[in-house]
C-alpha cells in the first residue's frame, strides 16, 4: 500500500510538470505524458502480453479458461460487495453476497459460475466508482504505466482497490505471484478481439481508448445516480 502511494506520488509530480504544456482536450491536460505512457504500455503489450495471451488461448481448452476467469471473477465479487455497501446499494449488495456465497460453495470456489445460471447478475464496482458516488470528481485523464487508462480520482483509489483484492494476501508468495501472472494473461486473452478491432479501426488508438474509457467511467456513475462526471 505504501509502495503504491509513493509510486503515485511520483506520477503526480511528473503530471504536474507535464501540465505546463498546452493540451488540446480539456479533460486530458497531460496528453504528452499520457501518450508516452500509452506508447510504453502498447510496446509492452505487443512484446509480451499479447503473445502470451495468444499462446494461452491456443493451448488451454475454453472450459479451462472459463474456469480461471470465473475463479478470479469470484474473488473480485468480494470487493464489489464491499463497494456496494460503501455506495449504499442494498439490493445489489444482497445479490452480490448471494453470488459469492453460491459460487464459492456450489461453484467449487468460483470455478463454476452457478450464480449467473441462477439469474444473479454479475456487477463490477471499485473504489474509484465509490469515490465518484460520494461526489469526488474524476479529475483529468491519466494513463498509468502497466495499469493503463485511468483518471486522477481512479489513480488515487488504485492502492485501495489493490489492498481490497483478496488475492493480494494469498500465501505462499510464489503461488500468489504465479496466480497473478495467469490472471493478467487471462484478462488480456479476453480482450484479444477488442484490441484487434481498435488497431484495425481507429485512426488514433490513443484517442479512441481515452474517449471510450472516460465515457464508460462516466456512465457507471451517471446511470446509477443521475449525475455526470464530465463537468467535474
Amino acid at each position: 500500500m505504501k509502495t503504491w502511494a509513493r509510486f503515485l506520488g511520483k506520477v503526480a509530480i511528473v503530471l504536474a510538470l507535464a501540465g505546463c504544456a498546452t493540451a488540446g482536450n480539456p479533460r486530458d491536460p497531460f496528453e504528452g505524458f499520457n501518450r508516452a505512457m500509452f506508447g510504453f504500455n502498447d510496446t509492452l503489450d505487443k512484446a509480451a502480453l499479447k503473445p502470451a495471451a495468444k499462446l494461452y488461448s491456443d493451448l488451454l481448452p475454453s472450459f479451462v479458461q472459463t474456469a480461471i476467469g470465473n475463479f478470479f471473477g469470484n474473488i473480485g465479487d468480494v470487493w464489489t460487495l464491499v463497494n456496494d455497501v460503501l455506495q449504499g446499494k442494498g439490493e445489489q449488495g444482497a445479490s452480490d453476497f448471494m453470488r459469492v456465497t453460491i459460487n464459492t460453495s456450489f461453484g467449487l470456489l468460483g470455478l463454476i459460475d452457478v450464480a449467473s445460471d441462477a439469474g444473479l447478475t454479475k456487477h463490477n464496482e471499485d473504489f474509484g466508482q465509490t469515490l465518484g458516488t460520494w461526489g469526488v470528481g474524476s479529475g483529468p485523464y491519466v494513463v498509468l504505466p502497466f495499469f493503463g487508462p485511468s483518471t486522477l480520482r481512479d489513480s488515487v483509489a488504485l492502492p485501495v482497490d489493490i489492498s481490497g483484492d483478496l488475492w493480494t494476501y494469498k500465501r505462499p508468495m510464489k503461488v500468489r505471484n504465479a496466480g497473478s501472472v495467469v490472471r493478467v494473461i487471462d484478462n488480456r486473452a479476453a480482450l484479444m478481439g477488442a484490441s484487434n478491432l481498435i488497431e484495425e479501426a481507429a485512426l488514433d488508438p490513443y484517442e479512441f481508448v481515452r474517449d471510450a474509457y472516460l465515457q464508460r467511467r462516466e456512465n457507471t456513475i451517471r446511470d446509477n445516480y443521475g449525475s455526470s462526471d464530465s463537468k467535474k
